[in-house]
């Protein structure tokens, strides 16, 4: 900041049209202030910090709703029509008794616009344009101080930005922003910034660069995100449970079974976590998750049928979809390997199908992993918990629905999974595997998610 004082922005407007959502939203903090249906939630004043690099640089402060704009201005035109200007009328109003206590709220709004260097003027654009949205902004510009209105809840079929737009024009207000506080979206965000930046040109660089840094940390947690759904990955493709012939295959299934529930609840909580995001905090969107967990199976039949991911019967008749043999010839002998494929003929289909039971008998011993459905299916639903994610404003409550997946993201991320089942090495699963995926390896995943969200 180079000694400049912290831009300090107020957040003001009618009851209930998402001022305390836009401050969740851009400060990716789902815990501030209360979001809720009643009116005048929000009682005093509460500010958050925004930071480029660590340090402050925007100061946005969420204010109470005005109840009674029409009340305040016809006070003012009454009590304090010899003031020298619409300001000094304002100052001499908040040095008063407020009406006697009657117009309390009003005056922490109209305090905090003369503290504040410019104001967002939130609207909730499924509302007619009412003589009191006249009356609150005609009482803001007496304050003297840039007012910039934000458009929220433009995402809804009911928002009509159009009459918004000129109705602000009628009122010499040309410059505006649209913003969603419950759908995230960086275009819009940035235009806030920008627009702001119209309004206090002085300060432009500093907005600038707040917004450089959000859009760099943007990237980083795309980036990481990406990381952890590929390392998901490979330790599902490369995963393996292994026992004596005549142990008991139930108790395997079931130990291979809780390790992939284990880290596919280890990569939901990371996600979560990057975004900061809290499951008890809202409805996840149109996801079969629970606090947090994946209410359908992993392992469950429907549940792959309701993702688009047909099982083999193989699967189904061994009692545990989406497990089957493993397809690796790990240790088996050069001459017991020819002498087994010329006893089931040639064709890597028939040693797919028949030949490693086989093996694994010869060797006395019992193997399992994931099939490719189970693995189509993790992919799945966390690239779709990915996307949903990136789009979701931290102020959102309601569900957010989105188009069930078929099978595979993509075939890209097929590939690269599927290449990563001869490597039970790099499996974190694995008892003796050090996890250590090479790096070109997984920097061709993290690519392959990260195609996915553009």
């Amino acid at each position: 900041m180079n000694g400049a004082k912290t831009i300090e922005i107020a957040v003001v407007g009618h009851t209930n049209t998402g001022k305390t959502s836009l401050l969740r939203t851009l400060s990716r903090d789902t815990r501030f202030g209360e979001v809720s249906d009643r009116p005048a939630t929000t009682r005093d004043v509460r500010g958050v910090l925004l930071l480029a690099d660590g340090e402050p640089v925007v100061a946005l402060y969420d204010t109470p709703g005005l109840e009674d704009a029409m009340g305040v201005s016809a006070l003012l035109a009454e009590q304090h029509a010899d003031a020298a200007d619409p300001v000094a009328a304002v100052e001499v109003f908040l040095a008063g008794d407020h009406g006697n206590g009657r117009y309390e709220q009003e005056a922490k709004v109209l305090r905090q616009m003369l503290r504040s260097d410019a104001a967002l003027y939130v609207v909730d654009a499924r509302e007619p344009v009412r003589a009191k949205h006249r009356e609150e902004l005609r009482l803001l510009a007496a304050c003297g101080k840039p007012l910039l209105p934000v458009l929220n809840f433009v995402a809804s079929g009911e928002a009509d930005a159009g009459t918004w737009r000129a109705q602000l024009a009628r009122l010499g207000l040309h410059v505006l922003a649209e913003f969603d506080t419950v759908v995230y979206d960086a275009r819009a965000e940035r235009s806030v910034f920008e627009r702001l930046a119209s309004l206090l040109e002085d300060r432009r660089a500093d907005f600038e660069r707040l917004q450089a840094s959000r859009e760099r940390e943007r990237e980083a947690l795309i980036d990481a995100a990406c990381r952890a759904v590929a390392e998901l990955l490979v330790d599902a493709a490369g995963a393996r449970r292994h026992g004596a012939l005549d142990a008991d295959s139930e108790s395997l299934h079931e130990q291979l079974r809780d390790a992939i529930r284990g880290a596919e609840q280890r990569c939901v909580d990371t996600l979560l976590g990057l975004f900061r995001f809290e499951l008890d905090a809202y409805i996840p969107p149109a996801l079969p998750l629970q606090q947090g967990r994946w209410q359908l199976d992993a392992f469950d039949p429907q549940t792959l049928r309701h993702f688009g991911i047909r099982t083999g019967s193989a699967a189904a008749a061994g009692g545990a979809a989406g497990l089957a043999v493993d397809a690796a010839v790990g240790g088996m002998s050069l001459g017991a390997a020819a002498l087994l494929g010329a006893g089931i003929g040639a064709g890597w289909s028939a040693l797919r199908s028949f030949g490693q039971p086989w093996l694994d008998r010869l060797r006395g011993e019992q193997r399992i992993a994931l099939e490719e459905p189970t693995l189509a299916l993790l992919a799945a639903r966390q690239c779709l918990l990915l996307r949903a994610l990136l789009r979701r404003g931290h102020a959102s409550q309601d569900r957010v629905h989105t188009d069930t997946p078929q099978g595979w993201p993509s075939e890209a991320l097929r590939q690269a999974v599927l290449r990563c089942r001869a490597h039970p090495e790099w499996s974190r699963l694995n008892g003796s595997a050090d996890g250590s995926v090479p790096a070109p390896v997984l920097r061709h995943l993290v690519a392959s998610v990260r195609a996915l969200l553009n």
